[in-house]
């Protein structure tokens, strides 16, 4: 056995094409897929039942926010699902629910759990910004920190979004919220400095030696998120920012200290116009 350090990638902030962007978060969700899981599943409802909706690090639970209503009857899909934790927690209040993912590793372990206790979610692996659905088969769509953090044509995500629903049908999403992108991703003190441009739209790269894309996210301000929406045919309805409700629970750079003083996570509240854009 080798006790050698694992080479570590490089880090920094350069532009990244679609195709190498979906190229490297497939193979960084199928890898890191189990390992996630195993850290933040219990935060995520999986010893529950049913499973949660959690909209972010911060602990805001959909049972608490009241975001989406009653979704008893509704068709539902979810996409970026990982483990489709929020899924099973719709589908026990009555929806029909499709989970989607890029990742057949964080879908496999979603398919583990239902496994484990006898359910049966529809679980299913595309590309968000290429939906295998049929025009309007759906009256809500929803995603906590799936898909739109993590690719380089969210307006490709947000378009195929609204193409699914029904006139009038709801998207939900929740994403980093941008003005985290100016602190360094750090839970302590250090993390509450500003040390990058707000305005600087480079995504975070991280590459290996022979120049690899290992993982990517990309960064929209506030207002960039309302133009997209806007411009796929959405209707903002709110614009929700959670205040920190996890006590001193750690997420990466999340922290009681930081959720306490500024935002990490932007929820957009979204509504199909009559028809979607394009349509």
């Amino acid at each position: 056995m080798s006790d050698a350090i694992p080479p570590q990638p490089s880090v920094g902030r350069r532009p990244v094409g679609a195709t190498e962007t979906v190229r490297a978060q497939r193979r960084w969700w199928d890898a890191e897929a189990a390992g996630y899981r195993t850290e933040h599943g219990s935060f995520l409802g999986d010893e529950r039942a049913d499973s949660d909706l959690v909209w972010g690090p911060e602990g805001w639970r959909e049972a608490d926010a009241h975001l989406l209503g009653d979704v008893a009857g509704l068709r539902v899909l979810e996409i970026g699902a990982g483990a489709a934790q929020c899924a099973r927690w719709l589908a026990a209040r009555g929806a029909a629910v499709v989970a989607t993912d890029l990742s057949l590793g964080m879908l496999a372990e979603g398919a583990a759990l239902e496994d484990a206790r006898g359910l049966r979610t529809p679980l299913l692996q595309c590309d968000a910004r290429v939906l295998p659905f049929a025009a309007a088969a759906f009256d809500l769509v929803v995603t906590s920190y799936g898909a739109l953090p993590f690719v380089a044509d969210a307006d490709r995500v947000l378009a195929e979004a609204a193409r699914v629903l029904r006139p009038h049908g709801r998207f939900v999403a929740s994403v980093p919220h941008p003005l985290r992108w100016a602190l360094p991703d750090v839970p302590g003190p250090e993390g509450l400095t500003v040390r990058h441009s707000y305005f600087d739209r480079r995504p975070y790269v991280e590459t290996d030696d022979d120049g690899t894309v290992r993982y990517a996210e990309h960064h929209r301000t506030v207002g960039d998120w309302v133009r997209l929406a806007r411009a796929a045919g959405f209707v903002v309805e709110d614009l929700a920012e959670p205040e920190w409700q996890a006590g001193d629970a750690v997420w990466g750079g999340w922290s009681r200290l930081r959720g306490e003083l500024v935002p990490g996570t932007l929820v957009l509240v979204l509504r199909r116009a009559t028809a979607a854009a394009g349509a």
